[in-house]
C-alpha cells in the first residue's frame, strides 16, 4: 500500500510549494499528477505557474478522475490536487454528494493499492468563509468528508498555516 503524506490547509497557505519540496528531498525523479481541468484563462495561467515552479527532474502526469489507472510502483508522487480532483468528479455526477463521495473513495483505495509515496494536496474549504449557495455548501461537504477519509489512512498529515507546516499526525 502507498504511504501517504497528507497536506492541507487554506488558499495561499503555502501547501503546494511546501509538498514540492518535500517531494525534492525524497527523489531525485519525482512525480506531478496534476488533477486540474483547465476551466478558463485565469486558471490557465496558474497551472502555468506552478509548472515553471518545477525542474526538469519533475515528471507530470495528468488525470482528471481515474488516477488509479496510473502506474507509480516505487515513485515519489506529489498529488495536485483533491480539491481540483473532486470537482472533476463531482460536475461528472450532477453535483450528487453521495455518489461523488462514493465514486472519489473507491477510486482512492484503488489508488493506494500501489506501493509508492503519496504526497497530497489538498484544501481546508470549511475553515473559510461559509458558502453562500447550496451548490458551494455540497462541495465544501464532499471535500470535507474526503479529507477526513484520506487524513484517516495517512500515515502523516500536515497542516500549513500562513507558509508554516504544522504536522497534526
Amino acid at each position: 500500500m502507498a504511504e501517504i503524506i497528507f497536506i492541507t490547509g487554506g488558499q495561499r497557505s503555502g501547501k503546494s510549494r511546501y509538498a514540492q519540496s518535500l517531494a525534492e528531498q525524497l527523489s531525485d525523479a519525482p512525480v506531478y499528477l496534476a488533477t486540474a481541468h483547465i476551466w478558463d484563462d485565469d486558471f490557465q495561467k496558474r497551472v502555468d505557474r506552478h509548472k515553471s515552479d518545477r525542474g526538469e527532474q519533475w515528471t507530470t502526469l495528468e488525470e482528471e478522475v481515474n488516477i488509479s489507472k496510473l502506474e507509480l510502483t516505487g515513485k515519489v508522487v506529489l498529488v495536485d490536487c483533491i480539491t481540483l480532483w473532486l470537482t472533476n468528479i463531482f460536475y461528472q455526477n450532477n453535483s450528487d454528494v453521495d455518489l461523488s463521495l462514493a465514486q472519489a473513495k473507491n477510486e482512492w483505495n484503488a489508488f493506494i493499492q500501489q506501493y509508492f509515496t503519496a504526497i497530497v494536496v489538498s484544501n481546508e474549504l470549511g475553515m473559510g468563509v461559509h458558502p453562500e449557495n447550496e451548490l458551494a455548501r455540497k462541495f465544501a461537504d464532499l471535500q470535507g468528508w474526503m479529507n477526513q477519509y484520506i487524513a484517516s489512512l495517512a500515515n502523516e498529515v500536515v497542516l500549513m498555516v500562513s507558509g508554516i507546516p504544522v504536522k497534526i499526525k
